[in-house]
C-alpha cells in the first residue's frame, strides 16, 4: 500500500492517483519525495533574508511530511501530513508576523490575516484540525486511507507553495 503512494507521489505532477487509482478530488500538482524535502533548505538558504526559525520551521515540516509519507495506518498518515502543514503555516508566520499584545487565534487565522495570498489554504487546513486531533487521540476510524493520501498530497503542495513564496523572498 504505501509503496504505490509513495510511487504516486514522486512521479505525477497535476491530477494526483490515490490507492486504487481513483482521481483525487483535489486537482492540485504534487511531488513530494526525500530528495525534494532535503531541497528546500538550501533553496532558501541561498535567498533573501529569511529568519533562521522559518527555515528550521520548513526542514521541520519536510521532515514531518517524510514520516507522512511512511506511515502505514491512515490516520498516522493524515496527522503526520496536517502537522507538517501547521509547520510550514509556523514558517510563515515567523517570516511575516509581529507580535502584537492581545491578538490570539488559531496558526490558520493569524497566517490568514498576516499571508491572505494563503488564506485558502489556511481554510482548508482549519477545517482539518478536528480530525487530526481525533486521530491523534486514537480515533482511527474517522479517517479513510482516501482522506489520507489527499491531506498527504496537500500537504505537500502546500509545503513547496511555502517554500517558493520564502525563497522569493515574499516573507517582506
Amino acid at each position: 500500500m504505501t509503496v504505490k503512494v509513495l510511487a504516486d507521489y514522486r512521479g505525477r505532477r497535476g491530477a494526483a492517483v490515490g490507492l486504487a487509482g481513483e482521481q483525487s478530488m483535489f486537482p492540485a500538482g504534487l511531488s513530494s519525495d526525500s530528495s525534494r524535502t532535503s531541497r528546500r533548505s538550501r533553496r532558501i538558504d541561498a535567498t533573501a533574508p529569511v529568519p533562521q526559525a522559518a527555515r528550521d520551521l520548513l526542514a521541520d515540516a519536510g521532515r514531518g511530511l517524510g514520516r507522512a509519507i511512511r506511515a502505514t495506518d491512515a490516520a498516522d498518515r493524515y496527522a503526520a501530513a496536517h502537522l507538517a502543514a501547521l509547520r510550514a503555516a509556523a514558517a510563515v508566520l515567523a517570516a511575516r508576523a509581529r507580535p502584537v499584545r492581545g491578538r490570539r487565534g488559531s496558526a490558520w487565522e493569524l497566517m490568514s490575516r498576516v499571508a491572505p495570498e494563503f488564506s485558502e489554504w489556511a481554510a482548508f487546513f482549519a477545517a482539518g484540525s478536528a480530525k487530526r486531533q481525533a486521530a491523534e487521540a486514537g480515533i482511527h476510524r474517522l479517517v479513510s486511507a482516501r482522506e489520507a493520501d489527499d491531506m498527504v498530497r496537500q500537504a505537500s503542495t502546500f509545503l513547496d507553495l511555502v517554500e517558493d513564496w520564502l525563497a522569493r523572498g515574499s516573507a517582506s
